[in-house]
């Protein structure tokens, strides 16, 4: 699958010495390239007067802070280049950049070497933060330490280069201790780094960008890594065209197994997401007392009616069906839990299972490794952490996901920003798609009707999953353009599936 790749920090080395080898480029005319990119996304941000102050640490970092300097100082911006001398020794580019800065002024470059020459800042200059990269694995102490959090101190816009000072890209940081820039953009080279992807790490990331810089594409293509960034180039060759004489058996059946006396609007919501997203036929099974209003709010779901009148408690006949999901307000009576133990245990058709399907699993975990192959789970993180254990960070999180994934031979969709689906193979991909407005009542039952939809028209759970996570988030990023995200619902998620579902196809 080709899509964006998040690569470790070894790897981005790795990448950096194949270009400058095998392109061939010298490392400072690489460095010019990455600070062209950073002067370009700047460039067109700045307005006339604004001022921008550089902080440049005495790595590679600082030298991309001091061609920046150099290249806004050619342009006739204002911009003051800061030298944090933390070190005696710079890096051969830095050294080169510093030099070339000072030929151009002089008094463009201010050497720091001790905490009382920290300047101030006017209030309305830029901050662009250069003072460590990506390669930082130890928390930073002494002036350099002194400087982040004098930043933090200030009310200004600060501008992460590659990633912000003091975090690590494929490791945890001590949060309440540990010096770490609180950027508001952050400006990644080539890739994101993997640590940009936790909600523990927000205060300091801020909204991210990736630029490119024309690493080589031989190694980017070839270089292995279990983690990946979904982009619509990757879904759009999925989809399937339909036939002129196509008819509503083409496009599969699908039993959703959803809502109990008190709780049919998860029903009805996953149900209506099914048929949205394309699937040709839908029974819900459900019981008695949540037929009617499940009929009178959504006419074109067929029903299966439960023997018990308040909750799931029979399995009907799977045979007629492409595809199984259910979860969704079913409850966690013991009755619906050994329902379910035989749904499992009788079903030959993909599986989706989702809310408290995924709470009666964490009740009986013995039953994961029975799941059939490419079980597909959808649970937010609590309902993670109830089926997988606790975690100390995220990055313990994420391979908790891929474990439990890789041994059971499960697909998880672990819900969020970022939503992260990790794949039997150990794969693993994060979702851009998608807003705070979605963090509403039902919107993951309406998650559940699309992959359920997407399996019955003959997508495999793996495409289904990733499909289903990215317009659903799309559909959400579209209504919270029309409603904003406060007065967003679940229902409107829904209402915008059919435009999500054709940005992605055309």
């Amino acid at each position: 699958m080709l899509c964006m790749k998040i690569l470790d920090i070894d790897q981005i080395r790795q990448a950096d010495a194949f270009t400058i080898e095998n392109e061939p480029i010298a490392s400072d005319a690489l460095m010019e390239r990455a600070a062209n990119q950073l002067y370009e996304w700047i460039r067109k941000r700045l307005q006339p007067h604004s001022s921008v102050v550089i902080f440049s640490g005495v790595g590679n970092n600082g030298g991309d802070g001091l061609v920046l300097a150099r290249l806004l100082a050619q342009d006739n911006y204002e911009v003051t280049c800061y030298l944090i001398k933390f070190s005696d020794q710079l890096s051969k580019d830095c050294q080169l950049n510093a030099d070339r800065l000072r030929v151009l002024d002089e008094s463009l470059l201010i050497e720091i070497s001790d905490v009382s020459e920290l300047p101030d800042i006017k209030q309305d200059a830029i901050i662009v933060d250069a003072l460590f990269g990506s390669g930082l694995n130890k928390p930073v102490a002494g002036l350099a330490e002194a400087c982040i959090r004098n930043i933090n101190e200030l009310e200004n816009v600060v501008v992460a280069v590659d990633i912000p000072s003091g975090l690590y890209a494929d490791q945890p940081v001590n949060n309440k201790t540990d010096a770490i820039v609180k950027a508001d953009y952050t400006l990644s080279f080539q890739f994101p780094k993997l640590s940009f992807f936790w909600p523990e790490n927000d205060i300091y990331v801020g909204r991210w960008e990736v630029l490119p810089i024309g690493l080589h594409p031989v190694f980017i293509n070839e270089v292995k890594t279990h983690h990946h960034l979904l982009e619509a180039a990757l879904l759009k060759p999925w989809w399937k065209p339909r036939a002129r004489f196509a008819h509503k058996g083409k496009f599969g059946h699908v039993l959703l197994v959803a809502g109990s006396a008190d709780k049919t609007g998860a029903a009805i919501l996953a149900a209506k997401a099914c048929m949205r997203s394309g699937a040709g036929l839908l029974h819900v099974h459900l019981p008695l007392k949540a037929c009617t209003p499940v009929q009178s709010a959504f006419p074109e779901a067929m029903l299966s009616v439960d023997s018990n009148e308040t909750f799931f408690s029979e399995v009907p006949d799977l045979s007629p069906f492409n595809v199984v999901a259910a979860g969704p307000g079913i409850g966690t009576a013991s009755e619906t839990a050994k329902a379910l133990k035989l749904l499992i245990q009788n079903s030959n058709q993909p599986l989706v299972l989702d809310a408290d399907a995924l709470n009666i699993l964490a009740e009986n975990k013995t039953w994961l490794s029975f799941l059939p192959g490419n079980t597909i789970l959808t649970p937010h993180p609590k309902e993670f952490e109830r089926l997988a254990g606790k975690w100390q960070h995220s990055f313990e999180r994420l391979e908790l996901q891929r474990e439990l994934s890789v041994r059971c031979g499960l697909i998880i969709i672990l819900k969020g920003a970022f939503t992260c689906v990790s794949m039997p193979d150990g794969k693993c991909y994060f979702n851009p798609t998608g807003n705070p407005g979605m963090a509403t009542a039902g919107s993951g039952d309406v998650l559940t009707g699309i992959i359920a939809g997407l399996i019955a028209q003959g997508y495999s759970p793996a495409k289904a999953s990733l499909l289903g996570v990215y317009i659903h988030g799309l559909a959400g990023d579209m209504a919270a353009e029309q409603l904003g995200m406060e007065s967003m619902l679940a229902s409107d998620i829904i209402s915008h599936l059919p435009k999500a579902i054709a940005r992605v196809r055309e």
